[in-house]
């Protein structure tokens, strides 16, 4: 394990080869076995390293509710924005192998917590929404569901709210209007999403 530390610590741009090392280690040791394993990656001081541990809780997720609770408290706190992009990743794994109208319980769980990173890995994760099973049917939910933090003190969440409602918009432009329509542009958190959802109209 150390060498797959030493090797992943110099990773310095994207997340690759960290989740190619995630599946060799996930198909190689059982569910308690990465269990244990996550439990000491989490704590390393180099991001990159958790990230290894939340490529392999989000293999386990959909099997293991320990790793997804993991997922939310405690890698929820991670200071890396990076770390955060894999939870957002794992996330997305979760909802396609639990399938994404099971997993609609657990996406309004976690649009409901008070961390915002919480949140967003739920708006980051499912990009773009309506290209996901379910949601391509019916994007009227995914518009609602994404919705919720439109005022969110978060700016880092506003903007994954504001680009996720603009790739919707591409292709259900009257849908994402009716929604905006009911926005309250004058507060100031508000309109900074809706300006993300509007930008570059024609």
């Amino acid at each position: 394990m150390q060498k797959i530390i030493d090797l992943i610590s110099k990773v310095e741009n994207g997340f690759k080869p960290i989740e190619f090392e995630a599946k060799k280690i996930a198909a190689s040791v059982s569910v308690p076995e990465v269990k244990i394993i996550t439990l000491d990656l989490l704590k390393h001081k180099n991001y990159q390293v958790r990230s290894l541990a939340v490529f392999l809780l989000g293999y386990i997720a959909p099997e293991d509710d320990l790793a997804m609770r993991l997922l939310r408290t405690q890698v929820g706190t991670d200071k890396s924005w990076q770390v955060h992009e894999i939870v957002a990743k794992s996330f997305d794994f979760y909802c396609n192998e639990c399938g994404y109208e099971n997993s609609l319980p657990v996406i309004n769980d976690w649009l409901n917590d008070k961390n915002a990173n919480v949140n967003r890995a739920v708006t980051e994760g499912l990009r773009i929404w309506t290209s996901r099973p379910f949601f391509k049917n019916f994007p009227e939910i995914a518009i609602n569901l994404i919705s919720q933090h439109k005022a969110n003190e978060s700016e880092y969440l506003r903007k994954s709210v504001g680009n996720s409602l603009r790739d919707i918009s591409k292709k259900h432009k009257e849908l994402v209007d009716e929604e905006l329509l009911s926005w309250d542009t004058s507060d100031k958190k508000i309109n900074f999403t809706y300006k993300l959802v509007v930008k570059n109209r024609k």
